[in-house]
């Protein structure tokens, strides 16, 4: 049976699964928050259902369940509790926590005026399915939908930190100038902030901690699921893929303290795994975790991933806390049912797939392990690519293991690695060579949250500074690190506002930050890092050999010292060495990478090259070279 509303010609006919419920009603709000009551009738598999004449497109909708109530026992049912449909696909308004939501069973009021009302929405035709417009080797950008348009002054006032902003030409003339090939939207599900942040002031900015994963938050997509799919047509017109990033590993309902507004009501049960002893496990931090191999909720992440495909012509996902989706009694495992179904289904087969390969869970740490037909994040090449320019010692073969694919992690004769040196978790790139420290105070929590440990560094001044020749020197850095990951083998990704200098005044974790921490200044950009970009996004465009995400072999490339000839082993192990050539013997493109504090004559087929302190130079025969930086 098709879960969720399904409109018919004389009207609509809803369907739930809540084999534990002892009644559910549907309920129907008029203009005015009317409330009409349904009683549903129970088949044999669990799931409730009701037929209603007249219903159609645009009915607003929630659902009630009553039953056992024992949250010791996984058993949350409330009657004075609307919930949302797990199969909505849209919501009246965007969610806000109230402690009303929370409150146990008799201890509360009805919770209907606090609730957003579950829409009946028309299926849009699909979409002519094409590959994907992204292929392994091209550039993922990320974007966190409402800061990215904020402030960009040549988007509409009216389309600013929406979905539809991202179909400007303004926007897209950007995006073609980095030559990128698919973006990647941070959680744009409909959320509800952390019961924490509203006496802080504070906001969820970033989205991951949704309710619904069919509904889009109507903050960020006020036209709804048409909004997303003209979006896309405009981007992929511009050759740019999209991805969407998604949060399947946990829910907005949190810990036993949270709030009931969805899963947790209809069958906690079933949606959320559970220790022994009847407690959540919170593998994610969050407070529950998902289930994500029990068979019905397979089905609704199945069915939520092919909405976005069918209706909006999404070219694939990435998957926050991947391990999650492949954890079973035993642990992680690559062959788990989800993992195959998601790799057998018709609609998903081709589209591309990222996983975050980690999470807080026991064995949580999956880098490498998710197999064929997945690319993942790779923290190693971010914390090794970051300690070498920060200077430490011995981290010249970790560098190139890195800059040639990470085979050291990854099997077979294809890289699965997405390069990065930032992400939205994390110090900003800029703020990588000005914090050696996190800055989280705005926050809220006393600087505890957020990553301790960054490999940063702010080049003897903590923050920003007057001083001329500091500025230069954190620009140069700025500088190598974009050169060293444009010119990576294999998948790199980008975080949007990277490219010229954004910063969050170091805060590392700034998820609650919906104003200028968290917004791009697009008027303050530094238009000299934005053309170094620009520059190195036309060199690796026109480079094959950058692209490419098989493997080096020996034959193809020569890693060679500064004087031109093979490195040795000696020095290879040399703690203190800090350059290395990087040669491909076909084309001749040369990445010369000095990561000293001093000037460095390097000596090359193609002739001499000088390279300044702590950057890459690239001599290419073809005469394109980004200056010495």
């Amino acid at each position: 049976m098709t879960l969720g509303p399904l409109v018919g010609a004389g009207g609509t006919r809803f369907s739930v699964w809540s084999p534990d419920a002892a009644q559910l009603w549907l309920c129907l709000f008029d203009a005015s928050d009317r409330e009409s009551r349904i009683p549903m009738l129970r088949d044999a598999e669990g799931v409730w259902h009701v037929e209603v004449a007249g219903a159609g497109v645009g009915t607003r909708y929630g659902l009630r369940a009553d039953g056992v109530y024992d949250p010791d026992g996984g058993l949350w049912f409330d009657p004075d509790k609307l919930l949302i449909d797990p199969y909505a696909r849209a919501v009246d308004r965007p969610f806000r926590y109230d402690p009303m939501l929370a409150a146990r069973r008799g201890e509360g009021t009805d919770t209907a005026p606090l609730m957003p009302k579950g829409m009946v929405m028309p299926v849009l035709p699909p979409i002519s399915a094409t590959p994907p417009h992204f292929a392994p080797g091209g550039l993922i950008y990320e974007v966190q939908v409402r800061g990215f348009t904020m402030l960009h002054p040549e988007v509409p006032e009216a389309q600013r930190g929406t979905i539809a902003a991202l179909g400007h030409a303004a926007i897209i003339a950007h995006l073609k100038a980095l030559h990128v090939s698919a973006i990647e939207l941070m959680p744009i599900n409909a959320w509800i902030d952390e019961r924490h942040l509203g006496p802080l002031g504070l906001t969820n900015a970033w989205g991951y901690n949704p309710v619904s994963w069919f509904a889009l938050d109507p903050r960020i997509a006020p036209g709804g699921l048409a909004e997303l799919r003209a979006a896309v047509e405009a981007l992929h017109a511009a050759g740019i893929g999209v991805i969407l990033d998604m949060v399947y590993n946990h829910d907005g309902e949190s810990d036993v303290l949270g709030p009931t507004l969805s899963l947790r009501g209809l069958d906690a049960r079933g949606y959320f795994r559970h220790a022994a002893d009847g407690s959540l496990i919170n593998d994610t931090g969050t407070g529950n975790s998902i289930a994500c191999n029990a068979p019905i909720v397979r089905r609704l992440i199945l069915d939520s991933l092919r909405h976005f495909v069918r209706e909006a012509g999404v070219d694939g996902f990435r998957f926050d806390l991947g391990p999650a989706l492949g954890r079973l009694e035993h642990g992680f495992d690559p062959a788990a049912p989800l993992l195959q179904e998601m790799r057998a289904d018709p609609l998903l087969a081709d589209r591309v797939m990222i996983a975050e390969p980690w999470d807080i869970g026991p064995g949580g740490y999956q880098l490498g392990r998710f197999g064929d037909g997945w690319l993942e994040w790779n923290d190693r090449y971010r914390d090794d690519m970051r300690r070498f320019w920060r200077g430490d010692d011995g981290m010249l073969g970790a560098f190139a293991t890195r800059l040639a694919g990470s085979s050291d992690i990854f099997s077979g004769d294809m890289t699965r690695s997405v390069n990065f040196l930032a992400a939205h978790d994390g110090f900003t790139l800029a703020d990588l060579t000005a914090y050696r420290d996190r800055h989280n105070e705005a926050n809220g929590e006393q600087n505890r949250d957020g990553h301790g440990e960054n490999f940063s560094w702010n080049n003897g001044v903590e923050g920003p500074t007057d001083d001329a020749a500091m500025c230069d020197a954190r620009r140069r850095d700025i500088m190598a690190l974009l050169s060293t990951l444009f010119l990576s083998r294999g998948t790199i990704m980008m975080t949007a506002g990277d490219e010229f200098g954004r910063t969050q005044q170091g805060n590392n974790n700034a998820y609650a930050q919906d104003n200028a921490i968290g917004w791009i200044d697009w008027e303050g950009r530094d238009v000299v890092l934005e053309a170094h970009a620009f520059a190195l996004a036309k060199l690796r465009a026109r480079s094959a050999e950058l692209r490419d995400a098989r493997f080096l072999t020996d034959g193809e490339v020569e890693w060679l010292s500064e004087d031109g000839y093979p490195l040795r082993i000696d020095q290879w192990e040399d703690p203190s060495r800090r350059g290395l050539v990087l040669r491909y013997r076909d084309s001749g493109l040369a990445i010369c990478v000095n990561g000293s504090d001093a000037s460095c004559l390097f000596h090359l087929p193609e002739g001499e090259r000088d390279v300044a302190a702590r950057s890459i130079a690239v001599v290419s025969p073809a005469g394109f070279e980004p200056a010495t930086y």
